[in-house]
This record gives structure tokens, sequence and C-alpha cells, in this order.
């Protein structure tokens, strides 16, 4: 504890004099990363609590956070000292005074979170009576929920694209809210004894958390799209079957349901415990408050209301933005050092941010580029800290690799995230298939192996690195938390029972949903995704819906533990082409569906349980959740499947580059690649036995023991506490086509908001920190959107050196290190291989 508070004495609060207390406050306040009002209230809570009460607290402190890193450390250090130093029990004025503390602190646990960043925005108190499933919620959200999903899907195809984020809907939503709050009728109707109105009175937080919640999973456009559009598509697979609507619809549906059921099922473990923060999350959160909260509090001074701030930094960001997005492109890739030298190839490599590795002290003007990575406002300081060790620790090693010319990178730009054949140009797969989409055995040979860049090579081994380590950490640090997790839902105990998550015990006000409810979702989704499978000539087994589940089924606890702290989302789209390839070799639809079904599946178990999380920290019942979550996403597919159909048979030479309206593919086009590379082609003869990348098989086995000693080394030294190893190696996948230059500038600011301001101006911190990126994102959203539909979709660009300059030079286009040989290849030769 604060040695500034050795003399005085917190035990005199148990009494009638409180002077002693609130001369102390702001001492005990830092120690908890509290405000004084939650403090006051923990106070007068303790009183009301027994010895044994306390006593279990402590022991509960102890287990649940004694390696959190997020936990005020202070707290932890004297919780233990309470239990296990023999020494302080010699001294009964200290041990009494770290007692009356830890009372606080328990108390605290009890009535709130135990978290500063959750207790900034989070309401400790429920009403409720507060309608949340109101008619001009459901209206809302399905309007944005339609017309979000269509213009995500229309545009998705587009170079550029667009995209519509969910806090767009959610700014939007306010404004809408009130506009039927006065003009709708407040008269009530029966319906089979449900008395409902149009106007149940003020819009409030509830109606408009459902909105955003329906905009969060309907603005998300199917991930089968990709697989119909190679299927269909003359220039890929020109399978003419995939232009059915029962065909793309089967698929549609049972991609975005499946992870319903998976989220459902693993609320246990990634909603209901308070050390699930899920920090992108509280931003949310903290926007909608701006809109709802009447009073307003000084903090630190600043009595400058939520709402009020949250238009300063919009309007600051809306206009600043027009300078690195569109008017000085120069200030988004500030790559001056690349200045100096433009034709340097060494110098643009390692110190250039459009190509190059970015090793750039100052790299970056743009807070899109700053938050590429990961929000400094939003991820913890330790998160963002290992991820860019982790960035730094591989940056020589990506050198490394492309100056040795090792895999013959440097016949290679360094960090292209593009697939080259042994010509140095971007690799033709439709030489390496026949005239039925399957490998061609002789047009291989004849042709070239598939190369990849340095940079895009290490990531695979950052990936195999990753899934490992993931496995470890979560069997490390959370196997109490898995096991009893597991244990009561075999022993259909209900979660809300017995928690002392303050959140979680305001949840059983409403009736939860059953697990069975989202186990027979799972069912339906696998069932209606192996129909459509089956029953159209894919030429892929209905089983590989299953195969895909059951990846996804081992990594959605591990990586939703992980994500749900550090805000750090480990995805499985590698290990899904690994395995889907090496499963279903030669069939690149196989591998495809194996993908979806394997690592889509995981992302959305994931975000759906982020917006379950979102749900319960606003106190909506869980059925309301789980029927406008169903519903939007039931909307968005059939939107975004019709207008995905539309796309390929009314839209002339789509996906081509001679489309008028830009609609080009680019993303398909990638996709298409992926799907030969490692369904066609295969991933043994990239990382089989003798194949050019091999070696980084050894990757998985690093990252499996890595967190190992680290985990020993913590209970040693604390500042191994900070360490998280799977965020370490996340670090190590920022390459191709991102650089060090999207992660370093984040680390400045993250030290300034999550661990300056906070530990000094705890108030200001949680008044305003969240409003801010709020406010940055929302701007840039809207931002982009006027400027791409007002100039840029009319051709009006500005040529000038500012916004010319970064892409000038080697940095620009991606200079080699050494020519391709006067053979006309590296590598093998055609027969050689």
């Amino acid at each position: 504890m604060s040695e500034k508070r050795r003399s005085s004495s917190l035990d005199e609060t148990s009494g009638s004099d409180e002077k002693g207390f609130h001369q102390d406050i702001d001492a005990l306040a830092e120690d908890m990363q509290a405000l004084g009002p939650d403090l006051l209230e923990a106070t007068t809570h303790a009183k009301t609590m027994t010895p044994e009460e306390i006593e279990e607290t402590i022991d509960y402190l102890l287990d649940e956070h004694g390696k959190d890193p997020i936990f005020p450390p202070r707290v932890i250090e004297a919780a233990r000292r309470y239990r296990f130093d023999e020494e302080l029990r010699n001294d009964p004025l200290e041990y009494q005074r770290i007692y009356e503390e830890l009372k606080v602190e328990a108390a605290l646990l009890v009535i709130n979170s135990p978290y500063a960043e959750v207790r900034a925005v989070v309401d400790n108190h429920d009403d409720p009576m507060m309608p949340s499933s109101t008619f001009r919620a459901w209206f809302i959200g399905t309007i944005f929920v339609a017309a979000g999903g269509f213009i995500n899907q229309f545009f998705s195809v587009r170079q550029p694209g667009i995209l519509v984020s969910a806090n767009v809907a959610q700014l939007l939503a306010f404004p809408a809210g009130k506009l039927l709050e006065a003009i709708l009728p407040s008269r009530q109707f029966t319906t089979f004894g449900y008395t409902w109105s149009l106007n149940p009175g003020r819009f409030n937080l509830k109606e408009h958390m459902v909105i955003t919640i329906m905009a969060n999973v309907g603005f998300n456009t199917p991930y089968t799209g990709y697989i119909i559009w190679v299927q269909y598509l003359p220039i890929y697979f020109n399978q003419t079957y995939a232009s059915r609507f029962g065909y793309q619809i089967l698929v549609a549906l049972s991609t975005n349901f499946i992870g319903y059921g998976l989220a459902g099922l693993t609320r246990r473990f990634l909603v209901y415990p308070s050390q699930a923060v899920w920090p992108a999350n509280l931003a949310t959160i903290a926007l909608n408050r701006a809109f709802h909260t009447e009073t307003n509090n000084a903090a630190n001074g600043w009595r400058v209301s939520r709402m009020r701030w949250f238009m300063y930094c919009f309007v600051a960001m809306f206009i600043y933005f027009w300078f690195p997005n569109y008017i000085l492109q120069a200030m988004s890739y500030f790559n001056w050092i690349t200045w100096i030298a433009p034709k340097n190839v060494k110098l643009a490599a390692v110190a250039g941010s459009v190509t190059g590795l970015g090793l750039n002290p100052l790299p970056t003007f743009d807070w899109n580029q700053l938050t590429a990575i990961a929000d400094p406002l939003i991820n913890p300081f330790f998160s963002i800290m290992n991820i860019f060790l982790g960035s730094l620790f591989t940056l020589p090693v990506v050198a490394a690799i492309w100056f040795t010319n090792t895999w013959y990178t440097s016949h290679i730009p360094i960090n292209s995230n593009h697939v080259y054949d042994n010509t140095g140009k971007r690799y033709k797969v439709a030489r390496v298939v026949n005239d039925k989409t399957l490998f061609d055995q002789a047009g291989y040979r004849a042709y070239s192996p598939a190369y990849l860049s340095a940079g895009n090579s290490f990531i695979y081994g950052s990936f195999f690195g990753v899934y490992t380590s993931t496995i470890t950490h979560a069997a490390l640090y959370h196997r109490r938390e898995i096991v009893s997790g597991f244990k009561n839902l075999i022993g259909r105990k209900s979660a809300f029972a017995n928690s002392k998550d303050i959140h979680t015990r305001l949840m059983r006000s409403y009736e939860e949903v059953p697990e069975w409810i989202y186990f027979l979702v799972l069912c339906a989704s696998i069932g209606i995704g192996a129909a459509g499978i089956a029953i159209y000539p894919t030429n892929t087994s209905p089983a590989v819906v299953l195969y895909g589940v059951f990846l996804a089924v081992i990594f959605c606890i591990p990586c939703g533990i992980i994500m749900a702290i550090t805000n750090v989302e480990v995805t499985l789209n590698v290990v899904a082409e690994l395995f889907g390839g090496l499963w279903f070799p030669g069939n690149a639809t196989a591998m495809n569906y194996f993908k979806a079904y394997g690592y889509v599946t995981t992302s959305h178990t994931l975000h759906f349980a982020q917006d379950l999380k979102l749900a319960h920290y606003t106190h909506i019942a869980p059925w309301v959740t789980f029927n406008c979550q169903m519903f939007a996403t039931l909307v968005s597919t059939f939107v975004c499947t019709a207008i995905l159909n539309y796309q390929m048979t009314k839209i002339p030479d789509v996906c081509t580059p001679e489309q008028k309206d830009h609609f080009t593919c680019p993303g398909v086009n990638t996709f298409f690649t992926a799907s030969v590379l490692w369904g066609t082609l295969g991933p043994k003869r990239m990382f089989g036995s003798g194949a050019i990348y091999n070696g980084l098989l050894w990757c998985f086995l690093i990252g499996a023991l890595l967190p190992i000693p680290f985990y020993f080394l913590s209970k040693k030294w604390k500042i191994f506490r900070y360490f998280h190893a799977p965020v370490f190696l996340y670090g190590g996948l920022v390459w191709a086509p991102y650089n060090l230059a999207n992660v370093w500038p984040a680390i400045p600011v993250a030290w300034l908001f999550n661990y300056y301001i906070k530990k000094r101006f705890l108030g200001w911190w949680s008044k305003y920190n969240y409003i801010t990126t709020s406010a940055f994102s929302c701007a840039i959203a809207i931002s982009a959107l006027v400027i791409f539909f007002a100039l840029q979709q009319q051709g009006i660009e500005i040529n000038w050196s500012g916004n010319n300059r970064p892409f000038d030079g080697c940095d620009g286009t991606g200079c080699v290190l050494h020519p391709v040989p006067k053979g006309g290849h590296f590598g093998p030769g055609p027969g050689e291989f």
C-alpha cells in the first residue's frame, strides 16, 4: 500500500469519526483506482458485511485476480500481505489498517465492478422496469440493419470499397429515437395479454443499445459470399449452380447462425465472469451514456458534459480527417526518412511506411493509421505494449530473412501480402488448375512453386505460434475458470447463482435463455449448412461442417478469454486453411467451407459473445438480446444474399478490370488466390516435408512452450505478470501489409491516456476517455463517407506533391533487393521441383 498512508488509521472509519477517512480518501482512491463516490458507497456497504463475508471476498480477490494484469497491483499486494505475511500479524495497528482497507475493497468487489475501466462507464444499478424491447427500437433497428447490410454488401466488391460501421448506426439512432418519441402516439394496445405502446415515453438508453446490438450483428456481410463469388464467375471456377438463391441462402444462414449457438453455450466463460471485460464494449457504452445522462458532475475541475465533449471531438476529427485522407496524404504515410533517398532500396525496406517495415520515430499523423492494429484509448496498456514489443522483436527477424535471401525473399518486396512465382511476378493460379478447377500436376511443374515475401512468410510462423500459445496460456492462467464453467454447465447450475459480479447478480431480475435453446440453434445451423452442401453439386462432403465446427469448439473459449481481457482477437484463418488443405487436398471448395465453418464460426462466436456482454453491462433482458440478435441476423442475411445475387447476375463485367463502375472485386481476387494455393495447390507443397517453408512448423512448438517459463517467472517477479505470450506473438502478425508504423505511434498515446491520466486524473479519464475514442471513430466513418460519395465517387482527386510524395520511390512501388537472375527465374526451374 502507499507509503504516504503508513501513519494513517483507516480503522477509525468503522466508528463515528469519518473525518480521517475523508482526509485519506484520495490516497485510498489512488490505490484502488476508484472514484470518491464509488469508495463512499463501498464504505457504507462494508459496514453491513460480516467478517466471514469479508474474509471470503478477500480469498476470492486473490483467487480470481491474483494474476490479473489490469487489477490494481497495490490491492493484490495488500491482500497477499494480509493473508500470508506472518510478520504483519505481529503488528496489530498495521494489520488492522490493511484489514480496514481490504474491507472497503471487498465491498467494492461486491457492489461494483473490480475494474476502473468498467466503473467509468457502466452503472452498477438497474431499473428492470425500463423498457428495451419497444416498437421504436425494433423499427429503427430493422431499418438500419437492412440499410447497413445493403450498403456493405453492395460496395464490398468495389475498389475502393466502403464500409458502414455500427457506430454510425449508434450515432444516428439517437435523433431517430427522439423523433419517434415526439411523433408517435402514446396510446396503449393489448396483444395476447401483453400491453404495449408505440411510444412508452422517453427514448432511453436500453432501447438505444438494442438498436446498436442489432447493427453490430446486422452490418456484417455473410462470409460465404466469397465462396459463392469464386464458384460462380467464369474467370474463376465457373460453377453456374452457385447463382441459385436457395444454395446461397442455406449456406449463408448456416454460417451466420452457428456462432450464436456457440456464443450462448460459452456464456459462462466469456460473458458472466467479471474478468471478461471486453474493452471494445466500453467505448460503445460511453457513447450511449453521453446521449442519455442528464447529470454533469465535475471531473478534475472539468464541467464539460459528455455530450458536449463528444461533439467537440467529433467536429474536430471530422474536419481534421479530410487532410490525411484526402488533402494531404503525406500526413497519413509520413515516410519522411525515405524522402532523403527515394530510390534507396534498403532505406525504403526498413523505414518505409507503405511497403516497408515502418521503422520510423514519427510515421503518421492519422488517427486511422494509428488505430489500425489497436486503439490506444480502448486496449489496456499492458496489451498494446505486448503487441508493440512483439512487433519490435520480430522486425529484425523479418529484415534478416530478406537481407539474407532466405526462401528467395530478396527477389520479392519485403512486406508484400501477395503470392509470387519464380519470376517475381504475381502468382497465376490459372496455370496450376485444369478445366474442372482441380490441381494440375503437369501445369504446376511447368510453371512455378508459390513464394511469399519476408513479412508474409514470417506471419505464418507467428500464426502457428499464436495458436498453440493460446491453448497453453489458457491452460496455465485460466484452467480453474474453464473447469468450473464446464462443471456448472454439465451440472446445469445457473450462472447467476452465488456470483460475486454485481452485473451478473443484477441480471437475476430477468429470465435466462437456457443453454438448450442455443444448442438447438447450433444443431439447426449445422443441419442447414450440411443440407446446402449436400443438395447442390459442391463436390464436398457435408461432414466438412462438423469438422469446421469442431475446430471452432476447440479454440472459441481460449481465444474468447484472451479477446475479452486484452481486446486482441486471435483469428483462425491460417490454421483453418492449413488443416482444410490437408484434409481436403486438391479441393478448393471443400477447403473454403472448412475455413468458413472453422475460422468464421469462431470469429462470429466471439463477436456475438461480445454483444451478449454489451447487453449484460446495460442490463437488457437476455431474451430481448437473443431475439434482436436472431432477427437482425435473419434480416441482414436475406438482404445481403439478395444483393449478392443481383450483383452476380445483373452487373455487367463484374469482377473484371474493365468494369466501368469499379466493381472489380479486389477481396474476391485475394480469396480466390488463397483458395487455390491452400485448397488446390495444398499446404503440403508449402509446409510439408522438404517444402520451402517446412521449418516454420517449429513455431507450433515454440508457441506452445513460450508461456510456460513466463508463468513461473511471474510468480517471482511482478513485471512478468504483464507479459502475455499470445498477445506478444500477435505482435508478429502486423507484417504484410501493416508494419511498425501502425503500432509504435499508439504507444505514447496509450501511455498518456491509459497510464498517466488514468493514474493522476482518474475522474477526467473516467468521464472522457471512452467518449473521445468513440467521437473519433464516428467522425472518421462519417467523414470517409462524405469524402467518398461527394468527391472520390465523382473521380475528383487532388494531384499534388503532398498526396504523391509518400508513394513515390521504392517505398511506394516496393523495390526488391536482388533482381531475378539471368536465367529468368530464381529457385528451382520448371521440372526441377
